[in-house]
């Protein structure tokens, strides 16, 4: 039987960067996923009726755009198109009132009345510097930014804040608040948590530097090109191939796990000592789950927000009081009665979603981890709050819980879709205090968001548990 250098245990964007990395490099690599498909979290599929394409977690993908390891890849030449809408984001507040982020810094702030000089101030030299921020952004703390230290630190030490206290501080304009806080709101921490600014201040600076696009028919098609580049490179993959414990995988010299930190303790068992499993099983928090909803519809949403319209992605749940209340509830193992709904539009901006004159809707809302509550209501009577009428344009729906979400990829435990809270020393530290993506066990890496940097489809855990995979396998 053949023994492969390295199996990739797992085949979202992460597993499959580490796989193509090792391939390119020489080695024997196989990767082997539970599911029918490959992708993980960057899947899409026709989920509400013939003809509509829906993402089934990842839909939006700023992180993609800055990601240094994409940028070394021929994406477009597979077919990989990001699409960039007029404006990266929209945050319907009051009325048809909105807080709105364009790619330009200026233009931005302009719309912030009194915030407008303090935007400029924070956000232009973070925004110029993104190249030199790419390093603290993307990198693990054992490669620090040594490029611009100065620029380094006056991101770090804005970004050890919570966003509440952050904009309190700079600001006075609702509209400035709430879009720093729907940004944060992505981390799935409660705003008040120190850190969360960290989360606000990348995506607003990705949005300026990189834009916020999705992919030209579905993220799927970014998952099928990364698994074309690997099997041109010698690699091979297996779908439908669930694995539960080390015995069921071919010979390897390395296991690379694209998993949650805690299902690769579950499957490596006594390969990993007793002490370190119970450092990941007990220390490694788990993050809030989701409850996932994707519409058909018959039109384009109603937003009350001339500028809505011009986006295709929203936070929807209103100011930063509104925000703060929201995101407190999941991680206290409460579900918001006004919950912080982010919604993707795609069908506005790309036929190849929908059918002629109809439309894609992809929504989530943050609950607590295994949370079985049916948000579908609390999801819709938000959306009609800024876009009053909407359901009477809803041709079907598909709703997804947090067990429906571990049960079609088994890394989402209890919907968490984190790999693993983002907030306190997790930030840095994932899975545990230590060397990240290595294990006691020097034949098992993870590769997977459990590590550095984090959530997001940026290929980043994966490249650089590849890099060690390859010092180990030299």
């Amino acid at each position: 039987m053949k023994t492969y250098d390295a199996v990739v245990v797992g085949s979202g964007p992460n597993g499959l960067a580490a796989a193509l990395v090792l391939a390119k490099a020489g080695h024997s690599v196989k990767v082997i996923e539970g599911q029918p498909t490959f992708g993980g979290g960057a899947r899409s599929m026709a989920l509400t009726q013939p003809g509509f394409v829906h993402d089934l977690c990842s839909a939006i993908h700023p992180l993609a755009a800055g990601s240094p390891f994409f940028a070394t890849l021929p994406l477009e030449k597979y077919g990989v198109r990001f699409i960039h809408s007029d404006f990266p984001l929209v945050n319907p507040l009051a009325g048809d009132d909105a807080a709105v982020l364009e790619r330009s810094v200026e233009a931005t702030a302009a719309r912030l009345r009194s915030d407008e000089k303090a935007y400029l101030r924070v956000m232009k030299p973070l925004v110029d510097g993104f190249d030199d921020l790419k390093a603290l952004i993307f990198n693990p703390l054992t490669k620090p930014p040594l490029k611009a230290p100065l620029l380094a630190a006056r991101f770090g030490l804005k970004a050890l804040e919570s966003v509440v206290d952050f904009v309190e501080n700079e600001f006075q304009d609702p509209r400035t608040k709430a879009l720093f806080g729907g940004c944060a709101a992505h981390s799935f921490s409660p705003l008040t948590t120190p850190l969360t600014n960290a989360f606000g201040l990348i995506l607003a600076i990705t949005g300026h530097a990189v834009g916020w696009p999705f992919i030209e028919g579905g993220s799927q098609k970014l998952v099928d090109a990364l698994v074309a580049m690997i099997r041109e490179a010698g690699g091979e993959l297996e779908a439908s191939h669930p694995i539960s414990s080390l015995a069921e995988l071919p010979p390897h010299r390395l296991a690379l796990f694209d998993t949650h930190a805690h299902v690769m303790t579950k499957v490596c068992g006594d390969a990993l000592p007793a002490s370190y499993r119970r450092r990941i099983d007990e220390g490694f928090v788990r993050g809030p789950g989701v409850f996932k909803a994707d519409y058909a519809l018959d039109a384009p949403m109603p937003w009350l927000s001339k500028d809505a319209h011009r986006t295709s992605c929203l936070h929807v749940c209103g100011d930063i009081e509104a925000l703060t209340e929201s995101e407190a509830a999941p991680t206290n193992g409460q579900l918001a009665e006004r919950p912080y709904v982010l919604v993707a539009q795609h069908s506005a901006f790309d036929a190849t979603r929908a059918p002629e004159g109809q439309h894609t809707l992809w929504t989530y809302c943050h609950v607590p981890n295994g949370s079985t509550v049916d948000m579908t209501s609390r999801i819709e009577a938000q959306l009609e709050r800024f876009a009053p009428g909407f359901q009477r344009h809803v041709l079907a729906r598909h709703t997804k819980t947090t067990a429906e979400f571990e049960r079609t990829n088994a890394s989402y435990l209890g919907g968490d879709i984190s790999g693993g809270a983002v907030e306190g020393v997790q930030v840095f530290f994932r899975p545990t205090i230590g060397l990240p993506y290595v294990t006691p066990n020097e034949r098992i890496l993870l590769c997977s968001s459990s590590a550095p940097p984090g959530p997001g489809v940026h290929g980043m855990c994966g490249y650089w548990a590849a890099t060690e995979a390859l010092s180990r396998l030299r």
